[in-house]
């Protein structure tokens, strides 16, 4: 399959400026990837930027042979670095070494890559699941390497903090201008909604969907208890291109809603009922483990940049989501 190109350039213009952004995207078939390129093609990219968006069909990132003949086919000056091996809880509680190891590899195959071909600024994707699992909240950036992460997810969270490590090490030894976000809960179109695998949020909307149509209760796992602070996918990637352009710190950078903004997973489910207009029982499996109760973070800094940034409110987003989700039932990633 070819690489999706996106030109920022209306196609009826008639004199185009010449392409001064050569911007790679990888994971760029994913929730966040798919975000961005649908932002780009709304009137976000300029006309000096020529996106590339890059999925596991175009190259095998754990390979550093595959992933520098990439580089060296697409010659980007920018990246935006979004491939990961990803699951939600229980996924990553069964293979924390193949997350460990798979995540190195292609954390250091894309960085290295882009040393080599002198790739001007690379923005990579981190967590908040990374941070320290016995911490004081809100969390911050500057607390990501404060103590281990939750026990559920080390493989993957470690992996995600040597981006952090990575970075440092390029700047100091090469000048490079490699950094990194920090998302809390993406939620979206394209999202995974695999109920096993998948996040909590996108695995609930596809319970929902599956109860209406059979008629039967919804049974989320856990006890509705702990919270989250969920972003909106296209508000994620709207922000993502405000790094790319300005943001110049090497130190990471959380994107998040507020404080205030943190939801329940209960209340998750019931803005998913609401939206796909659910008329059963609403059930809780607390045999079921919930992971971390809470990882509050601050958007402080965020905020110190961007003051009157806008998000989506998130019951909207949830209602655009599972819109999304009936539509390409078919299709979706499940």
């Amino acid at each position: 399959m070819e690489p999706r190109s996106v030109p920022g350039v209306l196609a009826t213009m008639e004199v185009k400026e010449p392409v001064a952004k050569r911007i790679l995207v990888t994971g760029g078939t994913g929730l966040v990837g798919k975000a961005i390129e649908k932002v780009v093609a709304d009137g976000e990219g300029r006309p000096d930027e020529e996106w590339i968006f890059v999925s596991s069909r175009d190259a095998d990132l754990t390979s550093a042979t595959e992933t520098k003949a990439l580089f060296e086919q697409h010659k980007p000056t920018h990246v935006i670095h979004l491939a990961a091996m990803v699951g939600g809880l229980f996924k990553n509680i069964r293979y924390n070494l193949d997350f460990w190891r798979r995540n190195i590899h292609i954390n250091d195959n894309v960085l290295h890559s882009a040393y080599e071909t002198g790739v001007q600024k690379v923005v990579s994707c981190l967590s908040t699941c990374i941070f320290p699992d016995k911490t004081t909240y809100p969390i911050d950036e500057t607390m990501i390497h404060n103590g281990p992460p939750h026990s559920s997810n080390f493989g993957y969270s470690y992996a995600k903090r040597m981006i952090d490590i990575q970075n440092r090490g390029y700047f100091e030894q090469h000048g490079c201008r490699f950094t990194a976000v920090i998302p809390t809960n993406v939620f979206g179109p394209h999202d995974n909604f695999n109920i096993e695998d998948g996040h909590v949020l996108p695995g609930l909307i596809h319970k929902v969907y599956l109860a209406k149509q059979n008629g039967s209760a919804l049974t989320v796992w856990g006890t509705g208890k702990p919270r989250r602070q969920f972003i909106y996918s296209l508000d994620l990637a709207r922000l993502f291109l405000w790094v790319l352009r300005e943001y110049d710190e090497v130190e990471p950078i959380i994107l998040s809603v507020g404080e205030e903004d943190e939801v329940s997973i209960r209340e998750a489910a019931e803005a998913i009922v609401e939206a796909m207009d659910f008329r059963g029982e609403l059930l809780f499996d607390t045999t079921k483990a919930d992971g971390q109760f809470k990882k509050t973070a601050s958007n402080a800094k965020l905020r110190r940049y961007l003051p009157s940034f806008q998000f989506t409110p998130f019951r909207q987003a949830v209602k655009e989501t599972c819109a999304w989700f009936s539509t390409n039932y078919a299709n979706a990633r499940k």
